[in-house]
């Protein structure tokens, strides 16, 4: 990935530097300076925590223009299965599909189907002895990231097999071509319902480029389709259904991957569960799994961060909706039987590389030295993790000092301590926390944002 690229930014105006992004991301990439959030976008996995705990909605997406699909004759939508789930019931499925087609495109597919493809290929990785066990799905591009940045020597352990949307990018693209199509004139794009993808597609992991043209944010689609959808009934889409099995509707949901792979199998939804659980694993603390199904949202995909829908009404409407399809292994493989073998080898992925963040760069003897000044320095301070300093722990103060990026009176129980203590004067100490979290922050304000769960 580059790392100059940015899927997510910060709205200055809106930050009221108070800690809820700093102190609810999993991979420490966020301090306060000055009185606001800055992302160090090398260590960020985009698994949109920081977005979740903003109480002022100062983080905002980049993607692309809505716009840009009138650039192609033909224009393809593929959307996961959970966007179907953010609709009232009391419109069908048919009328979604409609109003898609009413925003603009020409084409819709679900991106689950045809999922035995996907299937019967990740569980050909799984039974070959040569793969280290356990295998790791790639499903979710923050755990991907996280993996490649934080615990490196687990990159084996991934399954070298495309998401499904990339198996419904390819399948659209053959069946538009044998109708007629020319590559150059068919359009795909992505509708996300979370940052990481974005990354997966802008800047894909184990392929050169994604065979996507662009990304929609689900919830601005979602808001566009609400506009022109229609309540009454419309034509039959079904046909555009046709490969969509109960197990690709419940794919992105908890389980959905894990329920297929191995005599033992486990799911771990939320970013901090998977830290916790991959630090266990790298440690050598995990035995006799066969697979392992991780996604960085709470619930799944059904959690992203892009959606409209409660998560937990998203999943009961999506189970619901699966009993009414049947098993990916009872679909008519006649559509796909002649492409399954060259739909299979587009699904390979190239060798995912580790991407180590070196918090105190790549001199290993350095790097050595710096690690234990960082240890004498945590010495000296409170341990409390209050934040106040602008870094979310006193470990992370530490590492700060030792690359030169923060310093000892940013602690406020030490500057205290020194005030005390004869050692600075009261009004200096005042003005290094003016200098690190504003002249106003200081006012009474019964109207202060960034209350208790106000994110939420």
């Amino acid at each position: 990935m580059n790392e100059s690229t940015k899927y997510h930014a910060l709205d200055a105006s809106k930050c009221i530097g108070c800690t809820h992004c700093m102190k609810s991301c999993p991979t420490e990439a966020i301090r306060v300076v000055n009185g606001l959030a800055v992302i160090d976008h090398e260590r960020c996995v985009y698994c949109g925590q920081c977005h979740r705990a903003c109480p002022t909605h100062a983080f905002y997406v980049e993607q692309d223009d809505l716009d840009l699909i009138r650039s192609f004759k033909y224009r393809v939508i593929l959307f996961p299965a959970i966007m179907i789930g953010q609709f009232p019931e009391r419109y069908t499925e048919d009328q979604i599909y409609n109003g898609l087609k009413k925003v603009g495109f020409t084409h819709v597919y679900e991106v689950e189907q045809p999922q035995q493809v996907l299937i019967d290929s990740i569980n050909e990785v799984i039974n070959d002895q040569e793969t280290p066990k356990p295998a790791i799905s790639i499903y979710c591009p923050a755990i991907v990231r996280l993996i490649q940045g934080r615990y490196p020597s687990l990159t084996e352990n991934m399954i070298l097999r495309k998401a499904p949307h990339n198996l419904a990018a390819h399948f659209a693209i053959e069946r538009l071509m044998k109708e007629g199509a020319q590559r150059e004139e068919i359009g795909l794009f992505y509708a996300t319902p979370c940052i990481a993808k974005i990354a997966a597609v802008k800047s894909p992991v184990g392929e050169s480029e994604s065979v996507v043209d662009g990304i929609v944010n689900m919830n601005q689609l979602y808001n566009e389709v609400m506009k022109v959808i229609s309540d009454v009934e419309v034509e039959d889409n079904s046909e555009q259904r046709k490969n969509l099995s109960s197990e690709g509707i419940v794919w992105s949901l908890t389980r959905g991957e894990s329920c297929h792979f191995g005599s033992r199998s486990i799911a771990i939804d939320g970013i901090h569960n998977a830290v916790r659980f991959l630090e266990r694993l790298e440690n050598d603390q995990v035995h006799g799994i066969d697979f392992i199904e991780m996604r960085a949202c709470d619930q799944s995909c059904a959690g992203g961060i892009l959606l409209t829908g409660n998560r937990f009404m998203t999943v009961e409407r999506l189970e619901r909706r699966a009993k009414r399809y049947p098993a990916a292994k009872d679909i008519s493989q006649e559509t796909i039987r002649a492409n399954r073998i060259e739909l299979k080898e587009k699904l390979i992925l190239e060798p995912i590389q580790p991407k180590p963040h070196f918090i105190f760069g790549k001199d290993r003897m350095k790097a050595v030295e710096k690690i234990d000044r960082a240890q004498r320095i945590v010495c000296f301070l409170p341990g409390i993790d209050c934040g106040a300093c602008g870094s979310p722990n006193c470990h992370a103060l530490a590492e700060d000092m030792v690359n030169n990026k923060a310093k000892m009176s940013d602690c406020i129980f030490l500057q205290q301590m020194w005030v005390d203590e004869g050692k600075i004067k009261a009004k200096k100490a005042f003005l290094n926390v003016q200098k690190k979290w504003g002249t106003d922050r200081f006012k009474a304000d019964c109207n202060k944002r960034g209350r208790r769960n106000e994110g939420f």
